[in-house]
């Protein structure tokens, strides 16, 4: 198999373009997921925090706040994003 047909380019050109956008595409995925890992931990401390003090785990107005913030950057999409986010970060509630 050849380049062209992983990539499913028509030249050997195109092949090496996407090659090397994919493997870009890689290292900011390895990034994002990190970043997101470090949240959850950064989210753990709070909830503990929270919790420890008498309150309660989740805080809904700030979840709606960031729901809000995911919304105006990235539209519709943003909002499911940061609900998949606030679940991985806080479990399901």
């Amino acid at each position: 198999m050849n380049a062209t047909d992983v990539t499913g380019a028509r030249t050997p050109e195109a092949a090496g373009v996407i090659t090397g956008a994919r493997e870009r595409i890689d290292a900011l995925d390895d990034r994002i997921i990190g970043l997101i890992q470090e949240r959850a931990a950064v989210s753990a401390v709070i909830q503990e925090a929270r919790i420890s003090s008498g309150g309660r785990r989740v805080n809904l107005s700030r979840e709606m706040e960031v729901l809000g913030h995911y919304r105006e950057a990235l539209g519709k999409p943003g909002t499911a994003l940061a609900m998949t986010l606030l679940e991985l970060c806080r479990g399901r509630i």
